[in-house]
């Protein structure tokens, strides 16, 4: 799988930025990214501090740009900027402040072209790492919520790997209708988790899986009722019409998903039943739970989360991340962009 994604990045090199500057982990990725020539990359942090660390971890950062909030030239032109972007919400003082944090500063780095992605998290929450681009970078054209996915992949020998997909596993805690002040719903519980869907499967195949999409629940076909059974269909039925060109069905159990004998005798014609390889679960508990046991009891390597929705590649890290996860992520995250 990442040869395929490090063989693109070669042919059309990019720059992410790394809020934490100063953390090992960080710097020992970054290292590796630069000695294999695959990106660009700005270290948020006092320059003495940075290179310390460095120093101290034995890495070679030398081709990396180091940038301290404090001592930064533009940063009357970047306050002045986000004060615009914030309309209001935010003082100048208040801009000012927050952009000596490397989140909010990292990020205004990706909104003014200076880098093309971010990654983040070591030391950051999911929150604060997700609060500074919804604020700065926002939602793409379409997109009506951030969401998240992960891609687990596991190699079972003899040449033969199988990649997943599955989301939403991060951000949204469960589905509710948007209403305005008047009472009316402007957009459905059902057609967020539907963009859920279609996100995490435009983001499957750029990992090379030919996405097809199963929305879950505890009931397979109107087999049950109640909780999540008609948000499940429902959404299935948006996605459906919204994005023709993939195969999505639902709802369906898990076991209907990715056993073929019990696909087609729960859901039989179905294309995506018993072949699943994108799974939409609707709620983040179980999305959460799922691709935690598949990484742990079923050997998969898990990659995310991959946010979804944004106007730029901005990724979360685990603050429980390795230096590995950190190097895979970035290429990930610049893979996107």
């Amino acid at each position: 799988m990442f040869d395929k994604l490090i063989a693109k990045l070669k042919e059309n090199k990019k720059t992410i930025v790394f809020t934490e500057g100063t953390d090992a982990r960080i710097l020992s990725a970054a290292s590796r990214l630069l000695a294999d020539d695959l990106m660009g990359v700005i270290l948020i942090g006092a320059e003495a501090d940075v290179k310390a660390a460095a120093e101290k971890g034995g890495f070679n950062i030398a081709g990396a740009k180091i940038i301290d909030p404090a001592s930064y030239a533009g940063m009357d032109a970047m306050v002045e900027k986000m004060v615009e972007l914030r309309k209001g919400k935010m003082s100048p003082e208040d801009c000012r402040a927050n952009l000596m944090k490397g989140n909010y500063f990292g990020t205004m780095l990706v909104k003014l072209g200076v880098a093309d992605a971010l990654l983040g998290g070591a030391t950051y929450s999911t929150a604060d790492t997700v609060r500074p681009a919804l604020q700065l970078v926002k939602t793409k054209p379409g997109a009506h919520l951030v969401s998240s996915c992960v891609i687990l992949n596991r190699d079972f020998g003899e040449e033969r790997l199988r990649t997943l997909c599955m989301g939403d596993i991060a951000i949204n805690i469960d589905y509710q209708d948007d209403v305005d002040k008047e009472g009316n719903v402007t957009f459905t519980a059902a057609q967020k988790l539907a963009e859920v869907g279609v996100e995490s499967a435009r983001v499957a195949k750029i990992f090379g899986i030919d996405p097809k999409v199963a929305f879950l629940s505890f009931s397979t076909k109107g087999s049950g009722k109640g909780g999540t059974v008609a948000l499940s269909a429902e959404a299935t039925k948006i996605a459906k019409e919204q994005a023709p060109d993939l195969c999505i069905d639902g709802e369906m159990q898990f076991d209907a998903a990715v056993a073929p004998e019990v696909g087609q005798l729960k859901f039989p014609g179905s294309p995506v039943a018993g072949n699943a390889n994108t799974f939409i679960f609707p709620q983040i508990e179980s999305g959460n739970i799922g691709y935690k046991i598949a990484q742990r009891l079923g050997g998969y390597d898990a990659y995310g989360p991959i946010l979804l929705g944004l106007n730029a590649p901005i990724n979360d890290l685990s603050r429980g991340c390795n230096a590995d996860e950190v190097y895979h992520m970035a290429i990930i995250t610049v893979a996107l962009a």
